[in-house]
């Protein structure tokens, strides 16, 4: 998380020699990308804001298609939403440059900055679920595997209104006290958000190492070992944006007259909208709505390769079973697709 945390001498009861009258109180320690400037952080949030506005366009467009054609991906929609969000980011960035002495709008700016990305990390969650899903059937679709992935998505809405409000209230407070807590707060919900961005990782590469009690289920299209080296690919750059943020803010805050180095412009928009950036357009071009597909409904084993698959013969629905090769990932798309064609000749 990227928020302005209150300084030392805030959380210690030393109050500033010279502190305005009335809240929202202006930050007094550095933060991640500094203040804004017309000069420099305009023209480079410009082109940041047109590659989100082109990303938005793209999974808005796969989002409508597939719908059309009866093909339900609800995370082509959650990205074109990440987007959006990073377009209201990059605005009020460039809005604060043009303000720098707008506390309300520095706030805003700033939790734009950090609320965004959640919807990324509950994305890959979902992809390692399927994938896991899939290698391990039995363990993969058990009711506690499936009460844990949905603790993590309620902990991370709950997360993410905890440490708006708290970023909100320090501004708002001179109670040291209160401080204390409000930056305990932000620094605990990124060190989970962090740990959140790395977990797929390590369920996907445990999923792999585990002995198999059955063979992998195939979803989607494109081979297995594809998907899994997109989802880490992800990941890991999501994870090194995550982890550089919630590290630097575990620093000594620094005046704001004196921000470290690793508070520089290039580290803003490398570790924050540079890696989201190229998540979104790797999405984008290996199709992941096509890739992590799993048909509607899918409730148990089986469901996500469509082991009994229900077609429609002069008014009268005909079941086929599908061939090994199809459920279990043994054949080429081309080999399937061939396999296919022939059930449907016959």
């Amino acid at each position: 998380m990227d928020f302005l945390l209150p300084r030392q001498s805030e959380t210690s009861g030393t109050a500033p020699a010279q502190m305005p009258q009335h809240a929202p109180y202006p930050p007094k320690t550095a933060g991640l990308g500094g203040v804004p400037t017309v000069h420099t952080d305009i023209p480079i949030t410009a082109i940041f804001l047109v590659l989100f506005i082109c990303g938005a366009v793209a999974h808005m467009t796969i989002f409508q298609l597939n719908m059309k054609r009866g093909h339900k991906f609800i995370m082509s929609g959650m990205m074109f939403g990440f987007c959006m969000a990073r377009i209201v980011t990059c605005i009020m960035r460039i809005v604060w440059a043009t303000r720098p002495r707008n506390v309300s709008i520095a706030i805003a700016a700033q939790i734009f900055v950090a609320a965004g990305v959640v919807l990324l990390f509950i994305i890959n969650l979902i992809f390692a679920q399927r994938i896991i899903r899939a290698s391990h059937r039995n363990g993969g679709w058990h009711p506690l595997f499936h009460r844990f992935f949905t603790a993590i998505y309620v902990l991370i809405v709950i997360g993410l209104i905890m440490v708006i409000t708290t970023n909100v209230q320090s501004f708002y407070t001179l109670n040291a006290n209160t401080k204390r807590i409000d930056r305990a707060v932000i620094l605990a919900v990124g060190t989970f958000y962090a740990t959140v961005s790395f977990l797929p990782i390590p369920l996907v590469i445990g999923g792999l190492v585990m002995p198999r009690k059955t063979r992998v289920e195939k979803f989607g299209s494109g081979r297995f070992r594809t998907k899994i080296a997109i989802l880490l690919t992800a990941s890991f750059l999501l994870c090194l944006g995550d982890a550089f943020r919630v590290g630097t803010n575990f620093k000594t805050p620094r005046p704001i007259q004196d921000p470290p180095t690793y508070y520089n412009k290039g580290c803003f928009y490398f570790f924050n909208l540079t890696v989201e950036v190229i998540v979104i357009f790797l999405y984008v071009v290996v199709r992941v709505d096509r890739r992590f597909h799993v048909p509607n409904g899918s409730k148990g084993p089986g469901d996500y390769s469509g082991m009994n698959v229900a077609d429609e013969k002069d008014g009268h629905v005909v079941t086929r079973i599908k061939t090994e090769e199809e459920v279990f990932d043994d054949a080429t798309e081309h080999d399937s697709a061939e396999t296919l064609d022939g059930a449907q000749r016959v």
